[in-house]
């Protein structure tokens, strides 16, 4: 692990930092890899994980300086999603735990796409989302078109990528991109009650739930019913059920271990 992703623990909760503020926290694919691979290694004990940028940015999006070569002709663009950001996307779909997002400042580029990805996402009132890619020829990555068109419709994620424009964040939650906002100093604070609450639930129906929300995304009604019916089996064979039915019978928070 290197200096690019700091690690701040808080009991159950963890708080993954893009630690390039001088840069706008914009990615370079030896970030990518620490942030997957700091994500693998705190879902195991962690409860809830935040990720969190600086007071200027969220991220800018991908460092072009130290992904892309002086000339391109004849460079593989592409080859940097594979192996490096789409194993993070993937690992982010996949973690057994919520993720929240705080975004302060700009959150552009693959950066959106990562604060995007997150189930809950906590941005300030001066906070903007930018897919800039068209502006130098390119294409939205990070998994991107796939997150806007379901998360906004079409339309608005095809305004978003073709014109490239800021959406301020108060737009952004108006679409329903974001799902809480707050003032700029209480961003942080706000995710980290999120998942303080998250982190005392529990852990395998959260899990489970986040399984069968991405698979439905892609699913048809009739498939979405049959992964509930199977993901339900697990859920009630789990501690956590057991616990929460014996509260709700008598009439007490439930204690999830």
């Amino acid at each position: 692990m290197t200096d690019s992703i700091l690690i701040e623990r808080d009991g159950a909760v963890v708080t993954l930092r893009l630690n390039a503020p001088a840069a706008m926290n914009a990615m370079t694919p030896q970030m990518a890899q620490d942030l997957r691979h700091a994500l693998e290694a705190e879902s195991a004990t962690a409860r809830a994980i935040v990720l969190a940028g600086s007071e200027r940015a969220f991220s800018a999006g991908a460092n072009l300086n130290a992904a892309m070569p002086a000339d391109p002709s004849g460079f593989d663009v592409g080859l940097t999603l594979e192996q490096d950001y789409n194993p993070l996307m993937r690992t982010m779909r996949d973690l057994p735990v919520p993720l929240i997002s705080a975004v302060r400042g700009a959150a552009a580029g693959v950066g959106a796409s990562i604060a995007l990805a997150c189930d809950i996402i906590v941005a300030g009132k001066s906070a903007y989302f930018l897919e800039a890619f068209a502006r130098i020829g390119l294409i939205p990555d990070g998994g991107a078109t796939w997150l806007l068109t379901r998360a906004v419709g079409r339309v608005r994620a095809m305004e978003m990528m073709l014109l490239a424009e800021k959406i301020p964040a108060p737009q952004a939650f108006d679409w329903g991109l974001v799902t809480r906002l707050t003032e700029d100093d209480a961003v942080e604070e706000s995710a980290l009650a999120i998942a303080r609450k998250l982190a005392a639930g529990p852990r395998h129906s959260h899990a489970l739930i986040r399984k069968a929300a991405w698979q439905a995304a892609d699913n048809d009604f009739a498939t979405s019913l049959e992964t509930e019916r199977q993901l339900q089996k697990q859920a009630g064979e789990s501690p956590d059920f057991a616990e929460g039915l014996a509260a709700f019978r008598e009439k007490r928070p439930a204690d999830f271990q």
